[in-house]
């Protein structure tokens, strides 16, 4: 099936034009894997006989984030996005630990046959998503070809402290609050933003992501994502000040792309993790993209991911 929106509730979200109209009228099969009794939704694009991708969203989001990402990496691979156990469409859990998140990604990329191929699948992962790859890499690197860490949160501890004196911390709402319901889609859609909040150079693919982040349930609409996922381990309370060294530190090939204008990875991020040692990968910023770089520049983004997987598709046929 197409990533569309329901077929009744059609008139809620306006017909795409343009490039937008191609791309999100490719060709894309929905899927659900199992992992441990809970079910996984995931996305695909392109042929099983191509070079594997698995592609990880940022918290609170979906794999919807990749809709207009996805037909362009499928040209010469097979992409799987997946939803997130407590996110998107997938099932929920009682925790969502770092062992769970692992044990989720490895269990889609098995039923979706990437581990069959002869190339080693590669990793593409957005914001909190970048925390699942790198704890992947860190138990099962030999398993994938590398990972692309994409805008994960990496600021120096002095800016990070500034960051946080103005911003709560991600995740750091009541895991045990219910989601609010609206009495209907309007009234639902004006709650939903990005976070952190920035405008997007592609408003109809906000309009999409704000959809398809909601559902309805019995006396209006709310959100899809589980509360539960804000319940996070005390163990954790020291990884953003060292997000830096653990993306230098992850084993296995790598890379990093972000949005030059994020607030989240920034110019000095870069330098940051060079001088911790990350001068051995690439660290490419995408011009006039905020951290939702999928939705700020696409096109731009999709080129990046692409000329980095060229580049290790060649370093590997130089060494053949």
């Amino acid at each position: 099936m197409h990533i569309q929106p329901i077929k009744d509730d059609n008139t809620l979200l306006p017909e795409p034009e343009g490039w937008l109209a191609w791309v999100l009228g490719q060709p894309v099969s929905r899927g659900t894997a199992t992992d441990r009794g809970c079910p996984i939704n995931y996305f695909e694009w392109g042929d099983p006989a191509n070079p594997p991708l698995i592609l990880l969203h940022g918290f609170l989001s979906h794999a919807g984030c990749f809709a207009a990402i996805g037909p362009y990496l499928a040209k010469d691979h097979h992409v799987i996005a997946y939803d997130l156990s407590g996110m998107g469409d997938s099932g929920t859990r009682e925790r969502y630990s770092d062992e769970t998140r692992v044990a989720e990604l490895m269990a889609v990329a098995r039923q979706t046959g990437l581990f069959d191929h002869k190339r080693k699948p590669v990793i593409i992962a957005h914001s909190y998503g970048g925390n699942v790859a790198i704890e992947t890499m860190q138990a099962h690197h030999s398993e994938f070809a590398g990972a692309i860490i994409c805008d994960l949160m990496a600021l120096r501890p002095e800016h990070l402290a500034r960051h946080f004196s103005g911003n709560r911390p991600p995740g750091s709402q009541d895991p045990d609050r219910p989601n609010k319901i609206y009495p209907d889609y309007e009234t639902a859609r004006g709650r939903y933003v990005l976070s952190p909040k920035q405008k997007v150079e592609e408003p109809y693919l906000l309009e999409y992501m704000a959809y398809h982040s909601m559902k309805r349930v019995d006396g209006g609409w709310s959100w899809k994502f589980d509360p539960g996922v804000f319940r996070r381990d005390t163990t954790r309370e020291d990884r953003w000040e060292r997000q830096g060294p653990r993306i230098v530190e992850a084993p296995g090939r790598k890379a990093v792309i972000y949005g030059q204008r994020s607030l989240l990875f920034t110019d000095d991020s870069a330098d940051y993790l060079r001088e911790l040692g990350g001068d051995d990968f690439p660290i490419i910023p995408v011009p006039n993209a905020r951290h939702h770089l999928m939705l700020d520049q696409p096109i731009a983004f999709a080129t990046a991911l692409l000329s980095v997987l060229e580049m290790w598709r060649a370093a590997d046929r130089t060494e053949q």
